[in-house]
């Protein structure tokens, strides 16, 4: 059964006292192409990320959103900038010296003047986090499988959408079949009545001028008409897709493609039977059919 190309999933999962929250939002789009936001210093983690999604998501504008949180002390760290720290007393104490503060940088005074400038302890948060290969792989592990989680939501919207999908565009081509033995009935009918015209104006005109009809002139001349407006290759294959669009509505996978190819057919075809109609019922049924196969090619947008 098709997918829907729109979709949204949200996974949670926390491991080794650590959580990883990924929310995946899809919309329709001609190719795919997926963004991935993620904290920088999980930067390593995208391309195993886009390599996961890639074998689920064949088309559709993806975004995902990744989101860390650490309860566990190693992946913090706090560095000193032992340099900066003296420069900066050694200033304090040239300002006492100057106006004659006395020592009014030492001990707890001086420790929360250092404390206060935020260039002298700096905070490393999560950077830590993905300093070895056994933390990488703990992080992979917890991170895949709250993907998963999201992906599995995701993808189960998508293909609760994709049979919504193929039920409304199996009631379209149902619509269109009825539509197709209508024309297929019609068109003979409007063959004989064009003739039988086309007979009594040519007599009345031979008749007027004291001649009358070759019947076997006429018959040519017929032929050689009724060739050049004749629908029946026309809605042959109208009737050869729609047999394939039923087909491809049950086939796995992406086929949104094949179905956005296959509904041009049907409308190429639908408006070549609609040049060659002269008769007032024909171009009605032209009309509805082509609307038809218009709502069908609405909802291929939406497949993958």
């Amino acid at each position: 059964m098709p997918r829907s190309m729109t979709g949204f999933g949200r996974g949670e999962c926390i491991r080794y006292d650590r959580r990883f929250k990924v929310e995946i939002k899809a919309v329709n789009h001609r190719y795919n192409d997926i963004t991935i936001k993620l904290p920088r210093f999980l930067n390593p983690f995208e391309d195993r990320l886009r390599k996961r999604l890639s074998k689920d998501i064949a088309r559709g504008k993806v975004d995902v959103w990744v989101n860390f949180d650490s309860y566990t002390k190693k992946d913090v760290s706090v560095k000193i900038n032992e340099a900066f720290a003296d420069a900066y007393m050694d200033a304090m104490k040239a300002l006492s010296m100057r106006y004659r503060w006395g020592d009014v940088v030492s001990a707890e005074p001086g420790l929360e003047l250092l404390a206060r400038n935020p260039d002298i302890i700096t905070f490393d948060k999560f950077e830590a986090a993905v300093g070895s290969d056994d933390t990488q792989i703990e992080m992979w592990e917890t991170l895949n499988e709250a993907m998963e989680i999201a992906l599995a939501q995701f993808n189960g919207m998508r293909e609760a959408e994709g049979v919504a999908l193929a039920s409304d565009i199996g009631e379209k081509a149902a619509r269109i079949k009825i539509l197709l033995a209508k024309l297929t009935t019609r068109v003979p009918i409007v063959a004989e009545e064009h003739i039988a015209k086309l007979r009594e104006r040519i007599t009345d005109m031979l008749e007027s001028v004291g001649h009358q009809l070759d019947e076997s002139r006429f018959i040519t001349e017929v032929a050689i008409l009724a060739d050049r407006g004749t629908v029946d290759e026309e809605l042959t294959r109208l009737d050869s897709h729609m047999s394939q669009l039923a087909t491809m509505l049950t086939e796995p996978g992406a086929i949104g493609r094949k179905l956005d190819f296959l509904v041009q057919e049907l409308n190429r075809e639908a408006n070549t039977i609609g040049s060659k109609s002269t008769d007032v019922e024909l171009a009605r049924l032209v009309v509805e059919l082509k609307s038809e196969v218009e709502k069908i090619r609405e909802q291929v947008q939406n497949i993958e």
